[in-house]
């Protein structure tokens, strides 16, 4: 366990417990806006890596511990699909990459120009990009629309914010405060790229197998977006009852661990007993 660097950025590294088999298949995860690495390692990471893989998380540039924070606005979704190719490519075999909100988005565009054994999005800016689902926000939660474009800019919001905006699920003050701290401002520039202007192009993939998931009470990629994902990539989306955008810091996160652990086994190490 520990922290890593590749190309110089933050890439926080959980280890399988020797007493636990290796798989061959490493897990790469990418975070959303606003975000950094920390948000998987609160569970994600030390969850996995007790069932045998390797997890790996970088903060993509600017966000927390990577170089770049003073010139975030100048980094796009493409310079973000290279940091995790810089990560990648490091990595003993091709990863499962695991991404959420806009980790979901740089995971697609990743898949224009790099080979990965899976891609799980979660919660994901979908390949139509956030142009429907921000006015959708706006018309039915302006109050939060207008706070997520103050943190944008690198504003304070209130703490009620984040709870509105991530979770449907029962979380404490003090889980709240915390991670609050570790939000930050976000990149114009990768909004823009997701809103409009770099949309992944499925006909530049080679799609490896695909899990689409989704939560009920998502407010900012409402369950319609994700349907139209897996619809756009010829599968099922899969929707959690009762939880909201940050399905991997809600309360009942395991549920949604566990199910990619089972989609793990089924789509890529089928064989493995």
């Amino acid at each position: 366990m520990g922290r890593a660097e590749a190309a110089g950025l933050e890439v926080i590294v959980r280890r399988p417990p020797q007493k636990v088999g290796l798989r061959d298949t490493p897990l790469l995860f990418l975070h959303g806006a606003y975000a950094a690495a920390w948000c998987w390692d609160e569970h994600f990471l030390a969850w996995f890596a007790e069932r045998g893989y390797a997890c790996h998380a970088p903060s993509f540039s600017g966000h927390g511990g990577s170089p770049g924070r003073e010139s975030l606005d100048s980094f796009g979704i493409d310079h973000y699909v290279q940091d995790v190719a810089s990560v990648a490519a490091r990595l003993p075999a091709p990863p499962v990459l695991i991404g959420h909100s806009m980790g979901g988005m740089v995971a697609q565009k990743y898949l224009e120009r790099h080979e990965a054994a899976g891609v799980v999005l979660l919660a994901s800016v979908p390949p139509q990009g956030l142009w429907a689902a921000a006015l959708g926000l706006a018309f039915q939660k302006p109050g939060l629309m207008g706070d997520l474009n103050r943190l944008l800019g690198g504003g304070k919001v209130a703490l009620d914010t984040l709870r509105q905006a991530m979770f449907a699920q029962p979380v404490t003050s003090e889980d709240l405060a915390r991670w609050y701290k570790r939000m930050q401002p976000e990149s114009h520039r990768a909004i823009w790229d997701m809103t409009l202007f770099n949309l992944p192009l499925k006909s530049r993939m080679k799609l490896p197998p695909l899990l689409v998931l989704g939560a009920e009470h998502d407010s900012l990629i409402p369950a319609s977006q994700v349907e139209m994902t897996a619809r756009h990539y010829g599968v099922a989306a899969e929707l959690f009852h009762g939880m909201g955008h940050g399905m991997m810091l809600e309360s009942e996160w395991e549920r949604v661990a566990g199910r990619i652990l089972a989609w793990l086994d089924s789509e890529i190490h089928p064989h493995r007993q």
